[in-house]
């Protein structure tokens, strides 16, 4: 009887629909979404808004250095510019390096023993460096800052040699130039500075130099005098020799 009511009645039939899931079949890229159809793309394009165009401010139209003036100047700055014044205004050997690529282990090396030697490295930047030459007899080192730099200050000069010799163990620091007793001096001329003898030995050979110069006076003025006694000397032993067998 039910097989007699499935067939004459087949829409009665209950039967379980086929379900699949979509969550998990494929991610979806957020970030790079699939490019929509041509026809929903030109509706998308079409009902986008178009809003007005903002006023642009004015400060867009100025120049950068109109912009750059109005900046204030940090007074940090003006702070370290009076340090580097200071460095130099005191400092008898100032030195000036190039510095290339170099581990900070390194440079914490150099540093320490260029200060067991009374030699102080420091580093500025250019601007400070401007800042406070500005409109002073160091005005000419401005050029030498810029690219990566290093300076080395010290108040003897006659540390000179010291500094070239430990610069020479770190090729990454190129010696440029520096300033010895108010003097712009370059890299060949500091090099022949630091051969030069120290100032105590330049004294002593100048006082040896200056004693000898009388002594060798003198002995020119003798020299004739002297010559003539010697000559005295041997006529009158002779005279003496010959009057001897005589008187015998």
């Amino acid at each position: 009887m039910t097989t007699l009511i499935q067939r004459s009645l087949p829409l009665a039939k209950s039967s379980t629909p086929a379900l699949q899931f979509l969550r998990f079949r494929g991610k979806i890229n957020i970030q790079r979404p699939k490019a929509p159809h041509y026809e929903r793309a030109r509706v998308v394009a079409v009902t986008q808004p178009k809003h007005p165009e903002l006023p642009k401010a004015k400060s867009c139209f100025k120049t950068r250095a109109e912009r750059t003036q109005q900046q204030q100047e940090n007074p940090y700055n003006e702070i370290i510019a009076r340090e580097v014044r200071n460095w130099l205004d005191h400092s008898r050997l100032v030195a000036f390096f190039h510095l290339s690529s170099i581990t900070a282990d390194d440079i914490f090396r150099v540093r320490v023993q260029l200060h067991k030697q009374n030699l102080h490295l420091k580093s500025y930047g250019s601007k400070i460096i401007e800042q406070a030459v500005k409109n002073t007899r160091y005005e000419a080192i401005v050029p030498l800052f810029h690219s990566n730099h290093c300076i080395v200050f010290s108040p003897n000069p006659e540390k000179t040699a010291a500094l070239l010799r430990i610069v020479r163990r770190v090729p990454q620091m190129v010696l440029l130039g520096g300033i010895v007793e108010e003097t712009m001096l370059s890299r060949n001329e500091l090099v022949a500075y630091a051969q030069m003898p120290s100032l105590h030995a330049a004294q002593a050979q100048l006082v040896q130099t200056l004693s000898q110069a009388p002594g060798h006076l003198i002995q020119q003025l003798q020299a004739h005098q002297n010559s003539f006694v010697q000559v005295l000397d041997v006529h009158a032993k002779n005279q003496m020799n010959e009057e001897t067998p005589e008187s015998t």
